[in-house]
């Protein structure tokens, strides 16, 4: 895990395809989303979704905003590295934190012969009191990230495979800035 921390301390950036899968408990459905992930430092992170079920995540540093798919809200809320971190662990590696401040490993297995390495995490103290266990799937040699398991204490489950990952995109400067959409309001949440 330090090594992971160490690879993503060095980047101002990274961009990624994703593809999220979250199973919702008790129906037998699987909620699935795909798009591109983009996180800066400090504490910034825009998720582009494709498809119809289109929603904005957005944090600019200072304020996270959530649009659902087809609302006329924007939910703004305070950037909380510790709150979001449990959520959005990605998001403890370009903040001020260290991700090993908050999580510690409880077993690291090989897998795919070694080329991968999947971290069972579990929170430090208070670090994320929501979450029972994160199972982070690393490359062996270049100890980026390609997927994220989030196990909830309600029995949630969140599961992330990352593609096509860069280190350090080129960004245009205001790529992380909040523009309301015209007939959108912002409401704190």
């Amino acid at each position: 895990l330090g090594r992971v921390g160490e690879r993503y301390a060095a980047a101002r950036a990274l961009s990624a395809k994703f593809r999220q899968e979250i199973p919702l408990q008790n129906v037998g459905i699987v909620r699935k989303a795909s798009g591109t992930v983009y996180f800066a430092r400090p504490l910034k992170m825009r998720w582009d979704y494709k498809g119809p079920e289109a929603q904005l995540f957005l944090a600019d540093g200072r304020y996270f905003y959530f649009r659902p798919a087809g609302s006329m809200q924007v939910i703004r809320r305070g950037v909380d590295e510790k709150g979001l971190g449990g959520k959005i662990p990605l998001l403890l590696l370009f903040g001020k934190g260290e991700i090993t401040a908050l999580f510690r490993v409880d077993a690291a297995d090989a897998r795919k012969g070694g080329e991968e390495t999947v971290l069972r995490l579990s929170p430090r103290d208070d670090g994320a009191p929501e979450i029972r266990r994160i199972d982070l799937v690393v490359g062996t040699g270049d100890a980026l990230i390609r997927e994220i398991h989030v196990f909830d204490r309600m029995g949630g489950e969140n599961h992330l495979y990352l593609t096509d990952v860069t280190v350090n995109p080129s960004l245009p400067p205001d790529f992380f800035r909040f523009r309301k959409p015209a007939g959108v309001s912002v409401v704190d949440g």
